[in-house]
């Protein structure tokens, strides 16, 4: 629905939404590394 409002027509286009907690939220170095451990391959 959020997709819809905001205007894309996309077919199957996605979506991710994110909320970080404790040291991922604080520390932006661990942040990065977690994300960049677990990014999804295209």
């Amino acid at each position: 629905m959020c997709m819809v409002m905001r205007g894309v027509q996309k077919i199957n286009a996605t979506t991710m939404t994110s909320c970080m907690l404790g040291v991922l939220r604080d520390d932006a170095k661990t942040r990065d590394e977690f994300l960049n451990l677990t990014k999804r391959q295209k």
